[in-house]
C-alpha cells in the first residue's frame, strides 16, 4: 500500500526527555488510521511532526516519498490539515471562520465555496451568518472540520476532536469523518481514548506508550492484542 506519511527512526526529545523513541511505520493513503494509548504516550507530538509544527531530532519522515523538510511549510500545512479537541474559533459568525485559512492567504473564500463546506459537514447554508457563539459543541467541531477542509488537504490530523462532546454528536462527527474520507480520499489520523471509537472507525491502529509504537496494524488488534502491556490497556474498555 501506498504511504501517505512514512516515520523511519524517528526520535523526539525535550530537555533531555526522550518524548518519542524510535518511531518506524507508515499511515496509508487514503484510510484511516487511529492512535490510541495512555496520556503522556506522544501521540499529539506525532501528529505534530506530521504537519511541520515540530521537527524530529533524528530519523527521517517522508510525506509523499518526499522528505518532508523539503517541503516549504505554507505548502505543508495545506497538504495536512489539523482539527483540535478544543475548536478554536475567532469572534464574529460562521463565514469569518471558514474564511479564515484563505483570508490568511490574502484570498477571499467564495459563498457558494463556503455553502458547499457546511454541506460536507452536514450544516445548512443559514448558518453562515450565525454568531459562531450561538453554535452547540457538535456544530462548532463540524465548522472546524469545514475550516481545515478549504485548503483540500490531502491529509486530516484529529486530535481528540470528539472527547468534549455528548454521544449524539459524537457519533455524528464519527460519520462525518468517515463520509470526509470516502468521499475526498482524504487520509485520516485519529487521535482518541474512546477504544470502542479507534475500532468502529479506524481501519488502521497504532497502540502507543511511553513514547513507542507497542502495537501496530488493523484495529482489529484491540481485539486480541499481542502483548500484556496493551491487553492491560484495552482489558476493561471494550466489554
Amino acid at each position: 500500500m501506498k504511504a501517505a506519511i512514512q516515520f523511519k527512526q524517528v526520535n523526539y526529545t525535550i530537555d533531555h526527555k526522550e518524548i518519542l523513541k524510535q518511531i518506524s511505520g507508515s499511515f496509508y493513503d487514503g484510510e484511516i488510521t487511529t492512535l490510541v494509548g495512555p496520556s503522556g504516550a506522544g501521540k499529539t507530538t506525532l501528529l505534530k511532526l506530521c504537519n511541520g509544527l515540530l521537527s524530529p531530532q533524528s530519523g527521517e519522515m517522508y510525506l509523499y516519498e518526499r522528505r518532508i523538510e523539503e517541503y516549504d511549510p505554507v505548502e505543508l500545512r495545506r497538504k495536512v490539515g489539523m482539527a483540535l479537541q478544543s475548536a478554536p474559533m475567532i469572534d464574529g459568525n460562521v463565514y469569518k471562520n471558514l474564511s479564515l485559512p484563505l483570508e490568511l492567504q490574502g484570498q477571499q473564500l467564495p459563498k457558494d465555496r463556503a455553502k458547499a463546506l457546511l454541506e460536507d459537514v452536514g450544516l445548512t447554508e443559514d448558518l453562515l451568518q450565525q454568531d459562531i457563539r450561538d453554535l452547540s459543541g457538535g456544530q462548532r467541531q463540524k465548522v472546524s472540520i469545514a475550516r481545515t477542509l478549504v485548503n483540500r488537504p490531502q491529509i486530516l490530523l484529529l486530535d481528540e476532536i470528539t472527547s468534549s462532546l455528548d454521544f449524539v454528536s459524537q457519533k455524528e462527527i464519527e460519520e462525518l469523518i468517515v463520509s470526509i474520507n470516502r468521499k475526498y480520499h482524504v487520509t485520516i489520523v485519529w487521535i482518541t481514548h474512546n477504544l470502542q471509537q479507534a475500532l468502529t472507525v479506524g481501519t488502521y491502529t497504532w497502540v502507543m506508550m511511553a513514547g513507542e509504537i507497542i502495537e501496530s496494524g488493523g484495529s482489529e488488534l484491540l481485539r486480541s492484542p499481542r502483548t500484556e502491556r496493551v491487553r492491560q490497556f484495552v482489558k476493561g474498555e471494550l466489554q
